[in-house]
């Protein structure tokens, strides 16, 4: 492993950098024992119990005996190893360094007191992944992790956060390099199947590995790769073939550094016949494929002659562009070479391992390349990452292209910095598509939260916001629009002078008024004459002045509904109609006791004359006054908005307050009406050329059939039909009362003058009856 080497060559770089350094530990070497872990948890353990059972003597250039101390353990990389480790020598008080162990569980300080860091811990990296996945909008999704305290904490933490933000999980697989290939197959048919288009990897590289040749085999493509710092950046994994399944492959990975003379060193690297020291000619026999055992000679290769120039080669051990890991290790050195400068600067003779542990807590001091460099109370670093994005150069090469850059430092909000310009684009990836304004999410029965359907917003209720749960409910006076994504106020709706309905009602109402006071004229220019005469001028006159009110309050019953126009209308309605209805019934009990008048001996006519015919007028009429009086009193008509017919619009309209008056009002309409219907038909078959009691009879007869037919109109007639029916049957009966009472005297008047004499009105003497005048 190329890698790994580089790392432990790296540590001697670092140490004899230390040695040969007058501003850090002068006068004091330090020594080094390196052993091969192989990622093996009983391996590393057999290790940390070598350094601690087989202390080796040495001795000083006096010949004194001295035996060496072994004050820290720096690795191993992977942390299940690492807690492995740290278990077995945390009775020692040995402190130990990781460069690679990244399992957020390793900063609980009562399990591990002795271990630290110098990569972030996974706490931050899978919250980091979330917002990640978040940023892009990717909110269904699958995971493979690797099947150890690295991938499984790692993962742990990512779904919990992810659940957290509403990101759905639709499949979770755990892969480890020692699982049949069976299992691996069975993942790759998992990925194949699955709808999502983008997968968080949390595995190591060499766990992912043995996935990525099954899924070459398989060409399994087109889906977004999100990985963990542990294989991101690999450049063992970072190869052509491999791209095109990682291809356009984004995650964080430690920031890059670079060290100075490492270059240099790294090529100075030369076999050793030192026994222990096999793993440099292992090296180089599998960097040169050569053999450097002459004794073998079944061999069929070259024989090595441990000269040959590494700067001809170019793989994971001389390359120095991606010192991610390196660095680490690099630091880790120097962390613990500054916690023993600082213990001998304490005046601290003797160095122990317990101590080293002390000083390790608070080491704090600033790299060559200006890192700030300390441990927190969990014994981690800062957290830093540089979000990567695979991508390949213009020689087919792949490049990790820096997109993107977290710092847990910065204040929330701020931690994440994406540069979205440089990124190869990335699928969508959701179980359903965003529910547009206007609808709701309902979730799918047995699905995750990310599967639902949208369901249109019910009528009166909104959504205004993409994805919304639920939806709002309009106020009472505004309605959805068209999308429902919006609330409107509701249409307003009333009988107004502009609409054509309104127009007509308005003119009819005008022709009336008009009409009645033209008639009011003629009867006035031809008050002496007899048809006027016969007719009781009186009551006529007093009779075309309601006429005349009743056609004006049409009025206002037109236009918007205000508080004067609800009290005027039914009142003003209601008195003019009762003075209407008093006069007619004057006149026509007038009619009564005029024929009356004319037999022998009968002298009724002093009982009804004008005085009484005015008292009796007055006194119905008062009646009507003091009944709209009590109403408005009491509770009186208001303006109303009516919003129980439509729910798309308001109607405005007069409430009657109390229904009792309102019925009280009508109710004596009809009383008076049928009283004059009743006397004017017992009166119709009296003897006179123009006896006035047919054509009130008739008159009644059209005014009652409209008021008649006027109430189940105006109960089941909603909005502004409601008034204009109400219109309709106050106009028709007032044309009723007018023309048929006052047209045919009219048309004598004017057109048949010859007609309006006395003599014309007289009967003849055989009928025995004659017009009194009154």
């Amino acid at each position: 492993n190329f890698r790994e080497f580089q790392f432990a060559v790296a540590a001697i770089f670092a140490i004899e950098e230390i040695n040969n350094s007058s501003e850090i530990l002068p006068g004091v070497t330090v020594g080094y024992k390196i052993y091969d872990g192989c990622s093996s948890i009983p391996l590393a353990i057999k290790a940390a119990m070598a350094f601690i059972n087989d202390p080796s003597d040495r001795y000083s250039s006096e010949g004194v005996c001295q035996k060496s101390s072994l004050i820290s353990i720096i690795g191993p990389s992977g942390s299940s190893p690492s807690i492995g480790v740290e278990t077995t020598i945390r009775p020692f008080n040995i402190p130990m360094l990781s460069y690679f162990a990244t399992c957020a569980c390793l900063s609980n300080r009562r399990e591990y007191p002795t271990f630290f860091r110098t990569i972030p811990s996974d706490y931050y990296q899978s919250r980091a992944l979330v917002q990640l996945v978040k940023y892009f909008g990717w909110t269904w999704v699958g995971t493979i992790r690797s099947d150890n305290d690295y991938g499984n904490t790692g993962m742990a933490t990512f779904l919990q956060s992810a659940q957290q933000e509403g990101i759905c999980i639709e499949y979770s697989e755990a892969i480890y390099r020692t699982y049949p290939r069976e299992k691996f197959l069975r993942i790759v048919d998992i990925i194949k199947s699955s709808s999502s288009k983008v997968i968080v990897a949390f595995t190591s590289f060499i766990d992912i590995e043995f996935l990525l040749k099954e899924l070459l085999l398989q060409n399994i493509t087109g889906f977004q790769w999100v990985g963990s710092e542990a294989w991101i950046s690999t450049e063992n994994l970072a190869k052509q073939e491999s791209f095109q399944i990682f291809g356009g492959a984004i995650g964080f990975a430690i920031s890059n550094a670079m060290i100075t003379g490492l270059k240099d060193y790294l090529l100075k690297v030369k076999t050793s016949v030192i026994p222990g020291n096999t793993g440099f000619n292992e090296f180089w026999e599998t960097t040169f494929s050569c053999s450097l055992n002459t004794q073998n000679t079944s061999s069929n290769k070259d024989q090595c002659t441990g000269y040959e120039n590494l700067s001809d080669i170019k793989n994971q051990y001389t390359d120095v562009n991606e010192l991610r890991i390196t660095n680490n290790v690099y630091k880790a050195v120097y962390a613990i070479a500054h916690s023993i400068q600082n213990l001998i600067c304490a005046n601290k003779t003797q160095i122990e391992p317990s101590q080293v542990l002390q000083y390790i807590k608070s080491v704090n001091f600033t790299t060559k390349n200006g890192e700030h460099i300390y441990f927190d109370n969990y014994g981690d670093p800062k957290a830093k990452y540089e979000l990567i994005n695979w991508q390949l150069n213009t020689e087919g090469k792949v490049k990790f292209v820096t997109i993107g850059l977290y710092d847990s430092s910065f204040p929330d909000g701020q931690q994440f910095i994406m540069n979205k310009t440089s990124i190869i684009w990335v699928p969508k990836s959701v179980c359903s598509e965003s529910c547009l304004p206007g609808t709701r999410k309902a979730i799918q029965k047995g699905k995750p939260l990310c599967c639902f359907d949208c369901v249109p917003c019910a009528e009166g209720e909104i959504s205004n916001a993409t994805d919304s749960l639920d939806c709002l409910k309009c106020p009472l006076e505004f309605r959805t629009n068209e999308q429902r994504d919006q609330c409107i106020p509701k249409d307003i709706e009333y009988l107004s002078y502009g609409e054509i309905m309104g127009i007509l009602l308005l003119s009819l109402s005008l022709i009336g008024s008009g009409i009645s006071i033209f008639v009011a004229v003629v009867f006035y220019y031809f008050k002496d004459t007899p048809i006027v005469r016969a007719n009781n001028s009186e009551l006529s006159f007093l009779l075309l002045f309601s006429l005349t009110l009743c056609f004006l309050c049409s009025l206002t019953f037109i236009g918007q509904p205000s508080e004067w126009s609800c009290m005027l209308r039914h009142t003003a309605f209601g008195i003019s109609f009762v003075l209407c209805i008093s006069c007619v019934l004057g006149k026509t009990i007038v009619v009564l006791m005029a024929f009356k008048a004319t037999l022998p001996g009968s002298n009724v006519m002093k009982w009804f004359g004008p005085s009484q015919q005015r008292l009796s007028v007055f006194f119905f009429t008062l009646v009507q006054v003091l009944i709209c009086t009590i109403w408005l009193i009491i509770s009186p008509p208001f303006p109303f908005k009516n919003m129980k017919y439509y729910k798309e619009k308001i109607i405005l309209e007069c409430h009657v307050g109390s229904s009792i008056a309102f019925y009280s009002v009508l109710g004596y309409i009809g009383f008076l009406s049928v009283i004059c219907f009743v006397l004017a038909f017992l009166a119709r078959k009296l003897p006179d050329n123009f006896n006035e009691a047919k054509f009130i009879t008739f008159s009644m007869i059209i005014f009652c059939a409209v008021w008649i037919t006027f109430i189940p109109a105006y109960v089941s007639t909603p909005g502004k039909y409601t008034v204009a029916v109400e219109l309709f049957a106050i106009l028709a009966s007032s044309f009723a009362l007018l023309l048929c009472i006052f047209a045919p005297k009219c048309v004598v008047i004017i057109l048949k003058p010859e007609q309006n004499t006395k003599k014309n009105l007289i009967v003849s003497q055989e009928n025995q009856f004659s017009v009194v005048e009154i």
